[in-house]
């Protein structure tokens, strides 16, 4: 699994451009949070078996860059938890979870 650091306020518009080619995910980390790094690793290890395909994967440490969490929640109109997941596609948000909901399985239904 590759990601795409998530570090500027403006790569949001990137992605919302990105997900009308392709779906985007954004995975938003705790650093200091231990569940947060269990979902992380569950996600790492999962990913090559689910078989997203042209899927692009962003990670953001909301530590570091709260800011550009917060911008998240308003722009795609989820409240903010941590650790989550969005599928961004066309513009929206379509899948949002958090902690041991995130499914790559769900990811997968609403790619297709």
């Amino acid at each position: 699994m590759q990601w795409t650091p998530l570090t500027q306020l403006e790569q949001l518009a990137d992605i919302v451009r990105e997900s009308a080619e392709h779906p985007v995910v954004i995975f938003k980390h705790s650093t200091s949070c231990s569940i947060s790094a269990m979902a992380k690793t569950r996600l790492e290890r999962q990913w090559p078996e689910a078989d997203l395909g042209p899927v692009k994967a962003y990670y953001l440490d909301l530590l570091r860059y709260r800011p550009i969490s917060s911008e998240i929640a308003k722009q795609f109109g989820v409240h903010h938890e941590s650790p989550q997941l969005l599928l961004i596609r066309n513009g929206e948000c379509h899948y949002n979870a958090s902690h041991m909901s995130i499914q790559l399985g769900e990811v997968k239904r609403q790619v297709l």
